[in-house]
């Protein structure tokens, strides 16, 4: 008769192991077990990679946003002025931006100067973004103080403009070089509205991580824009920084008093929202598609253990006539199948932990042997593929793969554990 035992003792581990030790010849561990194995190790590391490319996509993208432009602009409700065209400059920007700068979480009110022009040296042209903005409140954005890569000294911005590294290269030009901007919104004479060309000198170049901001930004002291453009004591819009991005909306009702009947606000997540909540449905997707794989891979742990199963009848019905318990029987297949789980989670989680730290060296190698860009920053907006490595998501993936693992474990092991002796013994 069966007696109970303690559950997991030492002799259900060493049955356990001799049966994962055994050779195939000897109906030890299957084919199956091995391809499971190498399931689980795939699954779990391309759920790690993915996780941690998400999670870095996320925060670079982000990162880049809210270190070059404003976690919140203040824009004015366009009125008719005394010549009958809509006007929507803000001529009280000073008093107004020490209004937004007093309240709880601000940490920045900048007046801003900002047109479309186009800018020409040496014969190449493009058409850029000027933002004219004080050499404080420049220093004051991140990723422009403090890019990535740099040409020239900030601090010799007042005497020209600063242009991203896109507009460098575009224009051919470097630091110490001459180059026009002409706007077309110049000088109205009798015979029409003349362009307006004026010469800069580029005193600074950056690179501030998004393609599209180094290819089309250029800055230019705010004094200086407010000339060129026709905004004389005037600007077009107030860019406020805040402690807390994520939670901007917070802000809007302690903005709206500040700034006036006539404000309108346009947060950073207006400009960029449908982008995010695409990646997020993106991320959800993903997740649900990996966790597929990881099922896949775990029930191959269901077929190598029933094939183990079978081979091992004969010592099932001696064990059990020996007076092993139904629970030993099914805590040692339980261990045979659980094993392989845990070796597959704990090798896929070392493989995709070393890729997300080692993604950047991974994918210069593939773009080596590849022979061209395989990250093209002109379409995904940044120059490189980043990932961060967070324990919550690693810790999520290893409880998701030892959770499936566990359970497709349990009815193999439970087939073995109610095997009658006398039946698996009667043609022996």
């Amino acid at each position: 008769m069966s007696r109970k035992t303690t559950p997991f003792s030492s002799f259900e581990w060493m049955i356990a192991w001799r049966y994962l030790r055994a050779r195939r010849a000897d109906g030890g561990v299957s084919v199956m077990t091995w391809i499971s194995f190498i399931g689980i190790t795939l699954a779990v590391f391309a759920l790690i990679a993915t996780l941690a490319v998400r999670t870095g996509f996320r925060t670079e993208f982000v990162g880049t946003i809210l270190g070059a432009n404003a976690h919140v602009t203040v824009y004015q409700v366009p009125t008719t002025n005394d010549f009958g065209r809509m006007d929507r400059k803000i001529y009280n920007y000073s008093e107004m931006a020490k209004a937004i700068e007093v309240i709880s979480g601000v940490t920045r009110a900048a007046p801003l100067i900002k047109s479309q022009v186009m800018i020409s040296y040496g014969g190449n042209r493009a058409g850029v973004q000027v933002l004219g903005l004080s050499e404080e409140n420049l220093l004051s954005l991140p990723s422009i103080a403090n890019p990535e890569r740099a040409l020239g000294d900030i601090s010799n911005y007042t005497q020209g403009i600063a242009i991203g590294s896109g507009v460098a290269r575009a224009l051919n030009a470097t630091i110490g070089d001459t180059v026009k901007l002409i706007s077309p919104d110049g000088l109205k004479t009798a015979f029409g509205t003349s362009p307006r060309v004026k010469s800069y000198t580029v005193t600074y170049i950056f690179t501030a991580g998004r393609y599209d901001i180094d290819k089309t930004r250029v800055y230019m002291p705010f004094a200086e824009a407010q000339s060129y453009f026709n905004r004389e004591d005037a600007a077009d819009e107030i860019e406020v920084m805040v402690d807390n991005p994520e939670a901007i909306e917070s802000f809007s009702e302690a903005l709206f008093a500040a700034a006036g009947t006539r404000a309108q606000l346009w947060t950073w997540k207006d400009a960029s929202g449908n982008y995010l909540r695409a990646l997020e449905i993106e991320d959800n997707v993903m997740l649900i598609i990996m966790g597929i794989l990881i099922l896949v891979a775990t029930m191959n742990i269901v077929s190598g253990l029933i094939m183990l199963v079978k081979n091992k009848v004969r010592d099932i019905g001696i064990l059990r006539t020996m007076g092993l318990s139904e629970g030993s029987v099914l805590r040692v297949f339980f261990i045979c199948g659980a094993f392989t789980g845990i070796i597959g989670t704990a090798a896929g989680t070392i493989l995709g932990c070393l890729f997300a730290i080692y993604v950047d060296p991974i994918f210069a190698f593939v773009n080596v042997i590849s022979g061209g860009d395989v990250w093209d920053p002109s379409i995904r907006g940044i120059y490189s593929i980043p990932a961060e490595l967070r324990l919550g998501d690693v810790v999520f993936a290893v409880t998701l793969s030892l959770f499936l693992s566990f359970l497709v474990t349990i009815f193999p092991a439970r087939r073995a554990a109610r095997l009658n002796p006398v039946e698996a013994l009667r043609y022996e």
